[in-house]
């Protein structure tokens, strides 16, 4: 199959990119059903802001009292511990026996 470059719109920045044809038969080969979508800058930052994705939420510690932030939105009711004592209670935690 022959392929021929294609001119493509970014949908993030709505500018032309060239999808090439080296590029098409790369998709073609890993078997992608679709076009790219995202120009290669608009990929680049997409990419790099992606790696920090999870919510970083301002509390107070319900052991401590110090203020810390913690990767996920806190339940109301359940303790949040900054990462002190949360180490702190992880290595205090007793191991249970399962013998036999």
């Amino acid at each position: 199959m022959d392929y021929v470059d294609k001119i493509l719109k970014c949908v993030d920045c709505g500018s032309d990119f060239v999808f090439t044809a080296g590029e098409q038969l790369f998709f073609h080969d890993k078997q992608f059903k679709n076009d790219p979508k995202r120009c290669k800058s608009c990929k680049a930052k997409r990419a790099s802001a992606g790696g920090n994705s999870r919510p970083e939420t301002r509390t107070t510690c319900s052991q401590c009292g110090a203020e810390t932030t913690v990767p996920f939105k806190p339940t109301q009711g359940r303790p949040v511990l900054c990462r002190q004592c949360f180490q702190h209670r992880g290595s205090a935690v007793p191991q249970v026996s399962r013998g036999a």
